[in-house]
C-alpha cells in the first residue's frame, strides 16, 4: 500500500477557494458562520473544526528573490493550508481513547464515533490544526478523504484545484516533484522558494508538504514545530536522576546508622 501525501504549491494558488468548497461539500463540514473577519476575502481565517482546508491570503513586501520583473508594491500570495498528517503525530500520541489512528495510507484519522471530547489532541498538535466543535466537544480535522482513498480516488480538494496547486499521490514521488519545482523556481529568479515539510524537527516530516517563498511564519507554518512528548525524555531523565539520588542517600543513611 502506497504512503500518500499532499504537495501544496503556493506559487500556483490563485485563492479561488475551490478546495475549501470541495472539502465542505464532500465531507459535509458545517459552515463557518459567514462572519466578517476583516481579513480581505479570507472569510474562514484559520483551520478549525469547520474548516479543514483554509486558503490563506499572504501579503508580501517586495524584496530580493522576487525576480527582476516584480512590482515594487505589496503583493498578495495564496496558500491552501491543511492538516499536516505528521509522521510523529502529537495528537495520535496523546489520544487516550484510541480515537486517532494511522491509516494504511499514512494519514492521521480521527474517528468521531470514538472521540470523547477530552481535548488532549488539541493542545498537543504542533500546528494548531485539531479543533473541537462547540455543540458536542468532539475533535475534528482533515480526514485525508480516507473514504475516497479507500476506493482509489484522490481527496476532494486536490481534485477540485483548477491550477494543480494541490497535488496528491505517492509521498516519495511528491518529494521528488517538490525538488524539481523548487529548482525551476530558483532558475526563474525566485531564490526564496523552498519546501516546508518539517523533516528535520521532532515531527519527523509531514504528509502534507508546502512549496512556499520566504518566511514560513507568513503561511502559519512554525519554523520548528515540536511534538510535546519529546520533552518527556528530559522529564523521565530528571526523574531517574532524582530517584537515583534518593536511593543513594537512603543507602548512605542506613550505612551510617549501622556504623554508629
Amino acid at each position: 500500500m502506497a504512503i500518500t501525501g499532499f504537495l501544496t504549491d503556493s506559487t500556483l494558488c490563485i485563492g479561488c477557494k475551490a478546495c475549501e468548497v470541495a472539502c465542505k461539500e464532500w465531507n459535509e463540514v458545517p459552515s463557518d458562520g459567514f462572519v466578517f473577519t476583516a481579513l480581505s476575502y479570507d472569510n474562514t481565517a484559520a483551520l478549525g473544526h469547520s474548516t479543514w482546508r483554509h486558503v490563506k491570503f499572504v501579503e508580501r513586501e517586495p524584496h530580493a528573490g522576487h525576480g527582476g520583473n516584480s512590482p515594487s508594491h505589496v503583493t498578495w500570495e495564496f496558500s491552501s493550508d491543511v492538516c499536516k498528517h505528521c509522521e510523529n503525530a502529537g495528537c495520535l500520541e496523546a489520544c487516550p481513547t484510541g480515537s486517532i489512528v494511522r491509516t494504511e495510507f499514512g494519514g492521521v484519522y480521527v474517528q468521531p464515533d470514538v472521540c470523547n471530547g477530552c481535548g488532549y489532541c488539541v493542545v498537543t498538535c504542533p500546528f494548531g490544526v485539531v479543533d473541537r466543535r462547540p455543540d458536542d466537544g468532539r475533535a475534528f480535522k482533515c480526514t485525508f478523504c480516507y473514504d475516497r482513498q479507500k476506493f482509489g480516488e484522490q481527496p476532494a480538494c486536490a481534485k477540485a484545484c483548477p491550477t494543480s496547486s494541490i497535488l496528491f499521490g505517492d509521498l516519495e514521488q511528491l518529494q521528488q516533484l517538490a525538488d524539481q519545482r523548487i529548482a525551476k523556481l530558483h532558475g526563474e529568479g525566485m531564490t526564496d522558494a523552498k519546501l516546508y515539510d518539517a523533516r528535520d524537527t521532532s515531527v519527523g516530516g509531514t504528509h502534507a508538504m508546502f512549496v512556499i517563498r520566504g518566511d514560513e511564519r507568513a503561511y502559519n507554518l512554525p519554523p520548528n514545530p515540536e511534538v510535546p512528548t519529546v520533552h518527556l525524555r528530559k522529564a523521565w531523565t530528571s526523574a531517574a536522576v532524582a530517584a537515583g539520588v534518593i536511593a543513594l542517600t537512603t543507602l548512605a543513611a542506613f550505612a551510617m546508622e549501622r556504623r554508629s
